[in-house]
């Protein structure tokens, strides 16, 4: 059975569409996962990278996800317009084929400067992988049910994050950690293929455009000037910035400093599990209450979740069990609110989905990783930066929601069918 679209009229306008439901939903998911899969899978590994390579100091270890994770965001800017030039299909293809080669490169390399070269590389080739996919599900959906498609998606991502810190120590435990990127590339390959023999083009061609260098400064300035996007977009950046902190410095604090050790991946993959169930659950509550409603709760929980983490590690008496909980907690609140501030901020944007969708991610991306990196960075043998970090986010993350929302929180998005302003 096909995906069903916004309207009638639009059924007479864009591409075939014959991509099961099910399988579009995993395709999409494993997509995004393939990031997920680049950061998480090295978690476990980067000590001994860091060791054999010669990083100089104990936090250089985090440049390998911390650089990846900024040229992701530096190269967000691309894929988007290009996708509205030329299709969204070709330019997915060519992401995916940047992610292979690039992370095969990565097992060949003999210095840590040549490491992080290539996974800067790869940040920046494979950056559609996170842009394109809500680009085409914004072609097809609109609202609480785009906001729905976008959590169930979600859960499908999740997966990796769940099991690829095991994966990584599994590769560790036989093969050593060069063949963590040979696993990766390997996967790269296979979803590459899936996405070439199944994945139709979804963009209108009527919403075909030329690439400009203008267009994306015009769409960027939009963006930011559109009231009822901004907020979420750096609302989200922030949000993220901290999740990305927490990412950046997980293996020194969990695995050292509280002494999870070789339990640090299964404690890793057990907080993703929980993450991936509470997307379960925003896919199957956001079209009853809104994305409004839903993620704004999630993000007043979040505030008071955080200022609990805070004290706890202001206390000096914060151990393993009660960090993993409050951590969780707040990683659950993020999958109520990442899917739906996602879909909020893009839907004053039709015609230009797909440069809007590569703006937002630039501006989400790219400041949640140099902030993010900082907050790694500032990593101390405590988790009290962490903390600090993760109240501060929630917190303007906030004042800019009620900025976006003129101080109302709780309305619902339009429903399907009404008409929309085209960016």
């Amino acid at each position: 059975m096909g995906l069903a679209m916004d309207s009638p009229s639009a059924e007479l306008s864009r591409p075939a569409w014959t991509i099961g439901a099910r399988e579009f939903v995993v395709l999409m998911g494993l997509l995004q996962a393939l990031q997920a899969l680049a950061i998480d899978a090295m978690l476990p590994a980067l000590a001994q990278i860091s060791h054999d390579l010669g990083a100089a100091g104990a936090n250089q270890r985090q440049l390998v996800v911390g650089l990846y994770l900024i040229f992701a965001g530096a190269g967000s800017l691309v894929p988007g317009t290009l996708a509205d030039r030329f299709g969204r299909r070709p330019v997915v293809l060519g992401c995916v084929a940047g992610y292979v080669v690039f992370t095969a490169m990565a097992a060949l390399v003999t210095s840590f400067d040549a490491l992080l070269v290539s996974r800067a590389a790869l940040g920046f080739a494979s950056a559609g992988l996170a842009v394109l996919p809500p680009a085409i599900i914004r072609d097809r959906f609109s609202g609480d049910r785009m906001a729905r498609l976008q959590s169930t998606i979600a859960m499908v991502f999740m997966i990796v994050p769940m099991i690829a810190p095991t994966l990584g120590q599994a590769v560790l435990l036989v093969a050593g950690w060069r063949w963590i990127f040979g696993m990766m590339a390997l996967l790269g390959l296979a979803v590459l293929g899936w996405a070439w023999a199944r994945l139709p083009e979804s963009l209108d061609p009527g919403h075909r455009g030329m690439v400009h260098p203008a267009m994306v400064v015009r769409t960027m300035a939009t963006i930011v000037v559109t009231r009822g996007a901004a907020g979420y977009v750096f609302g989200m950046a922030l949000i993220q910035a901290a999740m990305w902190g927490y990412i950046n410095s997980a293996q020194q604090l969990v695995a050292e400093h509280f002494g999870a050790g070789s339990r640090f991946p299964t404690i890793f993959g057990v907080m993703a599990l929980a993450m991936a169930t509470t997307n379960f659950v925003n896919a199957r509550i956001v079209e009853r209450f809104g994305a409004r409603r839903v993620s704004h709760a999630a993000l007043i929980t979040y505030c008071l979740v955080s200022a609990l983490q805070l004290a706890t590690a202001l206390s000096g008496r914060e151990t393993l069990w009660s960090f993993v909980p409050l951590m969780t907690a707040n990683m659950c609140m993020m999958s109520f609110i990442g899917a739906n501030f996602a879909s909020i901020a893009m839907q004053p944007f039709a015609r230009t989905a797909g440069a809007a969708a590569s703006a937002q991610a630039f501006i989400r991306i790219a400041l949640a990783a140099i902030l993010g990196a900082a907050v790694g960075q500032a990593y101390d043998g405590s988790a009290r930066p962490l903390a600090i970090a993760l109240l501060g986010a929630g917190t303007l993350a906030m004042a800019l929601v009620l900025f976006s929302e003129r101080g109302r929180l709780f309305r619902r998005l339009l429903p399907p069918g009404t008409p929309r302003p085209i960016a």
